[in-house]
């Protein structure tokens, strides 16, 4: 019962590490779970000098937009961890919408977990774990979200906060991000709220019904974007009318 209480997230759980300039926020939060951090650690920095996003893409990190990674230990038994991108999307997307004028274009999230303005991407998320040789499992949440500063992307349209009549600060916005991320990580529950989860991520789901383009390692499929099952799978509607599970792919929008 103990492990099951101790589970759940408040705001003073978390601590927090304000760097300058680091290469990886992501590394720094492996290099510390090495040496022995107890995790619920957030490390933030100004800027970036080896950022990466998914499959080892680089990420342009200049000062003037949040780079925060959150290190966690043995979030969750490894069954469950399947659906913590859901619940670091809901939270990223309630941090953005918070510090948006109320007539900004829509705030959605894209499957799995980047986050959209108006159809145009404004952050990225990277997820990341390792087995420590202690028996531990670190993972490490990393989110780089475009304040003042779009770097150009050729694979999809950007935008960034400020563009989108915001004028927060990263600071201010982390104040943000931290407070969402506890609640976030408190209904997911290791895991075990999950339901509330997804139902939240439908909430803000971009494109559901519409024609997609799933791009994965090997081929790309069309079909109609149906939803997400209760396990986070995104649920593409073939052409030839089958409903296919997919775990891991790049989303476009035909």
């Amino acid at each position: 019962m103990a492990s099951d209480m101790n589970s759940r997230k408040s705001l003073a759980d978390f601590r927090h590490d304000a760097l300058s300039e680091t290469s990886s926020t992501n590394s720094e939060c492996l290099e510390r779970a090495r040496a022995g951090d107890r995790g619920n650690l957030w490390v933030t920095a100004e800027r970036q000098t080896g950022g990466r996003g998914r499959r080892g893409r680089p990420w342009v990190s200049e000062r003037g937009n949040l780079y925060a990674s959150l290190l966690l230990i043995d979030p969750a038994p490894m069954d469950r961890l399947g659906s913590l991108p859901l619940a670091v999307a809901i939270a990223v997307h309630q941090a953005v919408r918070s510090v948006l004028p109320l007539a900004a274009e829509p705030v959605e999230i894209k499957w799995p977990n980047d986050i959209l303005i108006g159809r145009k991407k404004t952050c990225g998320i990277l997820l990341e774990g390792e087995a420590l040789p202690d028996g531990r499992y670190a993972l490490v949440i990393g989110i780089g979200i475009n304040v003042a500063v779009m770097p150009d992307n050729p694979m999809y349209p950007v935008t960034c906060l400020r563009q989108q009549g915001s004028m927060v600060s990263p600071d201010e916005l982390f104040a943000h991000l931290y407070a969402a991320m506890a609640e976030a990580l408190d209904v997911w529950n290791s895991g075990k709220g999950i339901r509330e989860v997804t139902a939240r991520w439908r909430e803000a789901a971009c494109g559901v019904g519409e024609k997609i383009t799933v791009n994965l390692p090997d081929k790309s499929i069309l079909g109609h974007f149906v939803g997400i099952d209760d396990n986070g799978l995104l649920m593409l509607e073939t052409e030839d009318g089958r409903t296919m599970p997919i775990a891991a792919g790049d989303v476009f929008f035909r």
